[in-house]
């Protein structure tokens, strides 16, 4: 199996990273070489990134996360639109739109706003307004849409965010810093690794290698939901079904009752005269 992973990501030329003269020096420690004068990835380097970006996927995936995967450039919109929705998880392959993490209240109104607008294409086509507001209800559907389609099921903050192109989708990788949200990301030999967590350098800029890298992510994904299931029938059938048997609980109010049981009324009959025996006269 990881004979036939390094032979497609060879096959995929993820391994060609920019021109020498474009690089950026943090990205040393994954360069393999120079080649007429493009710099060549180290594979070893590919290949420890990949399995750990799959260790942590599959982890957040089992913990009931989901994913949530970036790339607005062409080589990476067919890719994302077709593998990542077969996994049921959420991706922006049209446009970063700027809070989407941070100001995620406004995104979720506007995907309520194309909630609507699909209602009302439904029940009547638009037919009770006049044309030019049927024009503009058309235009700002259609807009919501491309900028949104991908995360209209994204109901909480993504466990994880999968990055193509630190460059392209630094306003991204910025947010989700912010947020603590960690980040996986294919990082070519212009990009900044410092901004993600777990760093996949690679060829950014070819489809093959992008659709290589994603299908190994989804493979976890995969993984994740399989122990994410297990686990839950686990849980499930180690529930007791029959609580006659268990002991019962004490309330939180009786941990400042007494052990001691409680008196009789003839005893506490005998204590009160005790104690009005021994009461000094005034």
């Amino acid at each position: 199996m990881a004979e036939s992973l390094v032979k497609d990501l060879i096959e995929s030329g993820i391994h060609y990273g920019q021109r020498a003269s474009n690089w950026n020096p943090k990205m040393r420690p994954y360069i393999y070489g120079k080649r007429n004068s493009i710099h060549i990835i180290d594979i070893k380097e590919t290949i420890k990134g990949i399995l750990l970006a799959q260790k942590y996927v599959r982890k957040c995936v089992a913990d009931g996360k989901d994913i949530c995967f970036v790339g607005t450039k062409r080589q990476a919109k067919d890719v994302l639109v077709q593998r990542v929705g077969d996994m049921k998880m959420h991706w922006v392959t049209e446009r970063w739109l700027g809070g989407t993490l941070t100001n995620f209240r406004t995104i979720r109104s506007r995907l309520k706003r194309l909630e609507e607008l699909e209602a009302i294409a439904e029940k009547d086509n638009f037919e009770s307004y006049s044309k030019k507001m049927e024009s503009q209800l058309r235009r700002e559907m259609r807009k919501i849409k491309r900028n949104l389609d991908g995360i209209r099921n994204m109901s909480k903050m993504p466990g994880c965010l999968v990055v193509i192109d630190t460059r392209r989708e630094r306003n991204a990788l910025l947010e989700a810093r912010k947020l603590g949200i960690p980040t996986i990301c294919l990082v070519d030999t212009d990009g900044d690794p410092d901004l993600v967590d777990i760093p996949i350098p690679g060829n950014d800029d070819s489809m093959r290698s992008i659709d290589v890298i994603v299908r190994e992510l989804c493979k976890a994904i995969t993984e994740g939901k399989n122990q994410r299931t297990t686990e839950t029938g686990k849980r499930d059938t180690a529930a007791p079904s029959d609580d006659k048997g268990a002991p019962r609980r004490r309330s939180s109010r009786s941990q400042f009752r007494s052990d001691e049981p409680t008196p009789t009324p003839e005893v506490q009959t005998a204590e009160v005269g005790a104690a009005a025996a021994t009461k000094p006269a005034e």
